[in-house]
């Protein structure tokens, strides 16, 4: 039997405000950290939080890195060329403002192996969004970046691999600053070309970025239900999202099923056997600046688990990346047999979310997602992450099985075991 009742999946069938909320976020169009659009998505849901019943809903602002996009281009003097079009070159958040021209170099998919054969020192270093099939695990599009800096690449190119003429963007700051090179995000299309000349001879590029940063506000909106325990879960997801597109599924999906999960535990809160607090955060996608701020600033040691919620709501089948806690796999499996839905469990380390914060400090952790046939980010990253990609039939069921995860975690049969900031390192060296 579920943890939820039947009267309250039912609710969760037939109620619409998860979408409403949705679709106000993605109604904001630009929610970028620092910009005037992420405080606007902070409002909606701290007003949805309200709607719904949480109590102690508050924003708490912080400080960030901003910054503001300006015009950037991709040159080859040699060829005559200059792509400068929004479809073709976008600068990568983080990115300081600057000009380089150098030879091109492509490095592939940008694995270490491909890093440390290629000669890129004092060039214009060009590397795919894509991971290789066979590669074990994920390379992100930071570590390519960090890579070719550390292989004294002076600019750096992130090529797309999925089609329809969408340069991908994503931050790449360092801890609290811009990062050291100048950075932008190639269309497939671009980057196939690109490939191609590179293959053909020696390409001479002139890589330009202009843009602005400085200092900026970011903000979390929390609140809570259930019982006052002295320990808490906390529900999270990320309202911020990049100012070339709506940020429907990365990550006003996450950000409304958050509001959707508090509102179904409403339903059966006197069940509930530890409190639990919804949080959306700020600036993750320029470095996690908001889950940061909260591990920093808050006690970790009553945190009982931290459920998150990202890149979720693009298939109706749930994936979570659970760390290695034992406790958290299995909580989550008895949900999927109580419901008979199907499951992805992960349990390799996922640092690039707003769990990371908490779980590299040894605090259980999960990153929920929807289970995607495709590599990489999709339609994430691009102008194209709209809410028409996006289905409130997906949305309605995953809102179920996370309810019913975090009402698991809730109950006094469940006590995920924290371990020490050390063995988290070690998994993540694996």
């Amino acid at each position: 039997m579920a943890r939820l009742t039947e009267y309250t999946i039912g609710d969760a069938y037939c109620n619409s405000i998860a979408w409403e909320t949705l679709e106000s976020l993605v109604d904001v169009e630009n929610r970028m950290a620092g910009h005037e659009g992420e405080q606007e998505g902070a409002e909606i849901l701290a007003e949805t939080f309200e709607e719904i019943g949480l109590r102690e809903v508050a924003i708490e602002e912080f400080e960030i890195p901003g910054w503001w996009r300006g015009d950037a281009a991709l040159s080859l003097p040699d060829r005559g060329q200059t792509y400068d079009r929004s479809h073709q070159v976008i600068a990568l958040p983080g990115t300081p403002p600057g000009e380089e021209t150098t030879e091109l170099v492509d490095v592939g998919y940008g694995t270490p192996a491909e890093f440390e054969e290629a000669d890129i020192d004092g060039t214009i270093a060009m590397a795919s969004s894509e991971t290789p099939e066979d590669y074990d695990g994920w390379i992100h599009r930071k570590e390519k970046y960090d890579a070719a800096v550390e292989g004294g690449a002076v600019g750096f190119v992130f090529r797309n691999h999925v089609e329809g003429c969408l340069p991908p963007t994503g931050g790449i700051y360092g801890d609290t600053t811009p990062g050291p090179i100048p950075a932008v995000g190639v269309s497939r299309e671009l980057g196939e070309r690109l490939v191609r000349h590179c293959e053909a001879e020696t390409v001479e590029a002139t890589l330009t970025v202009d843009c602005e940063v400085g200092d900026a506000t970011s903000q979390n909106v929390s609140g809570v239900i259930g019982p006052d325990t002295d320990e808490r879960i906390l529900v999270t997801a990320h309202h911020d999202a990049h100012d070339i597109a709506e940020g429907a599924e990365d990550n006003g999906a996450g950000s409304a099923l958050v509001c959707e999960v508090g509102r179904l535990l409403g339903h059966i809160e006197d069940d509930l056997e530890c409190t639990v607090e919804c949080v959306t955060f700020g600036a993750e996608e320029i470095g996690l600046y908001g889950s940061k701020h909260m591990a920093e600033t808050r006690t970790l040691d009553d945190i009982r688990a931290v459920v998150n919620l990202d890149a979720i709501g693009g298939s109706r089948t749930l994936g979570v990346g659970t760390h290695g806690f034992e406790e958290l796999t299995d909580a989550f499996e008895h949900v999927s047999e109580r419901l008979d839905t199907p499951l992805e469990i992960d349990e390799d380390i996922k640092p690039h979310s707003d769990h990371w914060p908490f779980v590299r400090e040894g605090v259980p952790g999960i990153m929920a997602y929807s289970v995607s046939e495709e590599s990489g980010r999709g339609w994430g990253h691009t102008h194209a992450d709209t809410l028409d990609k996006l289905d409130r039939r997906d949305l309605r069921e995953l809102a179920v099985l996370a309810a019913d995860g975090v009402a698991e975690l809730a109950s006094s049969d469940r006590n995920p075991q924290r371990v020490d900031a050390e063995t988290i390192a070690e998994r993540k060296d694996e």
